[in-house]
């Protein structure tokens, strides 16, 4: 098991928000990427930071996007439409999007639309 499974969201969502504020882009459209990914609405999303969900609970909970697998691309050097196994792919993916949007991807784009 992966260190980052049993790692809470809330430990990396500010570093996702940081790093997107740094590229002109908001919280806001994080959370609507998140939302797009997992079908957490803001309030949703909200409960999961304040509980500490870990990223695994976190996905188990999600109902993933069913255009989900359209996110291919590299990240951490690796491919992501590649990556054997569920819950990493899943995570790896949330990662891809906020990287298409610090890159300053079109929402639509980010959003497979």
């Amino acid at each position: 098991m992966s260190k980052i499974f049993g790692m809470p969201v809330a430990r990396v969502y500010p570093l996702y928000v940081a790093k997107l504020e740094r590229k002109g882009r908001t919280r806001a459209e994080l959370d609507q990427v998140i939302e797009w990914l997992t079908g957490f609405d803001g309030a949703a999303l909200e409960r999961h930071l304040d509980a500490g969900t870990t990223f695994e609970e976190f996905f188990d909970a999600a109902t993933v996007n069913t255009n989900a697998p359209l996110i291919t691309g590299v990240i951490c050097g690796v491919r992501v439409e590649d990556i054997e196994d569920p819950l990493m792919q899943k995570i790896r993916y949330l990662d891809k999007l906020v990287d298409e949007l610090a890159r300053g991807k079109a929402m639509e784009k980010v959003l497979r639309g």
